[in-house]
């Protein structure tokens, strides 16, 4: 049956969990065998085109691990959503979306979720991806031991400084450390015109982090004109073209090796 991103999905391929970690119990989306993905949804959902990405990374030999973080699971995403949910995040203790040198708190909460995971399904780690609103947190996510695989798509926070890393200093600190200690790799995507996560960002990044942080631009001719967004922001959901040679769907593919590349070194 082709891809409909206008059609809501019910996620029944998924088994949902009730998640207790720190105090705290949130769905989870569980899928597949194999090494840990941790999956972090873009604003405002878990919508049709994350969930068909994380069953690209399920499809690809891994446990996929997608937590419930806003909005309302399986939903197709519109404006009046997106809008309503940022402002909720906004406000919302566990994200500080305007912090350049602070970590939102719900990380502390998706690192145990990571080390939980690994201890789930083994391996020698864990792969983690954010996207948008939730970007950045693949790096926080580092310095729970377990994660090796951290790819940041648009990381789009803090929302009014183009250059902040939404990452706290100390943290960042102990990061580039493992980095060069393990010989880790970040991966980051971004469209070369994005409104929300800008030059400045991968910049500020690369300053931080040197040689780790792998940034790749795509040209915004590359974005699906379809999108219902027409600034073009989301690498590997709605703004992919999911066809052979296209920018996007390459970015993919780099993307799936890069977590067999980590979390399956013998295969």
């Amino acid at each position: 049956m082709a891809f409909d991103p206008t059609k809501p999905d019910p996620l029944d391929d998924f088994e949902r969990r009730d998640v207790t970690l720190l105090g705290q119990t949130r769905h989870v989306f569980v899928a597949g065998q194999g090494p840990a993905v941790i999956v972090m949804t873009e604003v405002p959902c878990i919508s049709p085109t994350v969930a068909r990405f994380a069953r690209w990374v399920r499809e690809a030999g891994f446990t996929v691990y997608l937590p419930h973080l806003f909005g309302v699971d399986g939903a197709v995403p519109t404006p009046g959503a997106t809008v309503v949910t940022v402002a909720k995040a906004c406000v919302s203790a566990e994200f500080r979306a305007f912090a350049a040198n602070a970590s939102s708190p719900i990380t502390v909460w998706l690192r145990a979720l990571a080390a939980k995971a690994h201890a789930e399904s083994g391996g020698p780690g864990v792969g983690a991806i954010g996207m948008c609103f939730t970007g950045n947190f693949a790096l926080s996510m580092m310095l729970e031991k377990s994660v090796l695989a951290p790819v940041l798509s648009q990381p789009s926070l803090p929302l009014t400084n183009a250059a902040g890393m939404h990452i706290a200093p100390e943290e960042l600190q102990v990061v580039k450390q493992r980095l060069e200690a393990e010989n880790l790799s970040v991966l980051a995507y971004r469209f070369e015109g994005d409104a929300y996560c800008k030059a400045q960002r991968f910049a500020a990044f690369k300053q931080a982090l040197g040689d780790r942080f792998e940034g790749r631009v795509l040209p915004d001719s590359a974005a699906n004109p379809n999108a219902p967004t027409k600034n073009p922001h989301s690498v590997v959901t709605n703004h992919l073209i999911d066809e052979a040679g296209q920018p996007t769907r390459k970015a993919v593919d780099e993307i799936l090796a890069f977590f067999a590349r980590r979390l399956k070194p013998s295969a």
